[in-house]
């Protein structure tokens, strides 16, 4: 296997840093995901770079990169939204497309699998999708601003906390929130979409999976992770969910 160290543009020509893994070069040619990490993290978090390795060892090129503002792309946090992850997304498989191939495959942890449900809509070729651990729409981090909500009414930029970080916030990062309030989007998806989540998980709720289910038309599927926590911090939690998704990727899509 290989790991090929990327960038291309955003919508605003910021830099966005991406890794391509990609599988054994005497495999057949490989199918292309691309994968969009939790909310404030980044492409290096375990889980994105365990399924990720796992994928690439069963056939499966994974794309994972650094949304606007975090780990190593440029930009400012504080000038983001949901809306422009959507964006990063969009620009990653435009690069996929033009540099390699077109991705078949979206996956998206947490909010990067809201973000996902979202993106699927404008990528026509996106097969099929992955969620993990992920809410029905954006509105579900609201509460994580919940403090921060009057002095951004006020200010207009605070710092907010949020997994032990200081992130800059700007009240336009709530107003592009409402933008993405209902899951109507989910129904109109009209490909195979598997969903993982774990009913310990601690940060979005095992309800929120039964809302994209039941927003979402067949092909769908379900697949529960006992005892997991939100991050799949144990690896075998990693491995597990990248051994399934092939699996269930080779009955749509003919890989790994």
């Amino acid at each position: 296997m290989a790991r090929i160290k990327l960038d291309f543009p955003n919508q605003q020509g910021e830099r966005l840093a991406g890794l391509l893994e990609t599988p054994p070069a005497d495999d057949a040619p490989p199918t292309y995901a691309l994968f969009a990490h939790c909310f404030t993290c980044g492409k290096d978090i375990a889980a994105a770079s365990r399924i990720s390795r796992a994928l690439a060892a069963r056939g499966i090129a994974v794309l994972r990169f650094d949304f606007t503002g975090l780990g190593n792309s440029d930009g400012d946090f504080a000038n983001t939204s949901f809306s422009s992850n959507v964006a990063d997304l969009l620009a990653a498989a435009d690069m996929l497309a033009q540099d390699f191939e077109p991705p078949r495959l979206l996956i998206g942890h947490s909010l990067g699998g809201a973000a996902a449900l979202v993106a699927a809509h404008q990528l026509p070729q996106v097969e099929a999708l992955v969620t993990i651990g992920a809410p029905a729409t954006a509105t579900h981090v609201r509460h994580l601003f919940s403090d921060a909500e009057e002095a951004l009414s006020s200010q207009g930029e605070v710092e907010v906390r949020i997994a032990n970080r200081g992130f800059r916030v700007k009240k336009q990062f709530l107003e592009d929130l409402e933008q993405h309030a209902t899951a109507e989007h989910i129904a109109r998806l009209r490909r195979p979409l598997l969903l993982y989540h774990s009913p310990f998980d601690e940060v979005v709720d095992i309800s929120e999976a039964f809302r994209i289910y039941q927003a979402a038309k067949h092909p769908k599927s379900f697949i529960s992770l006992d005892r997991a926590d939100h991050l799949l911090t144990n690896p075998a939690d990693a491995l597990y969910v990248a051994d399934t998704m092939v699996a269930w990727a080779r009955r749509y899509l003919g890989c790994g």
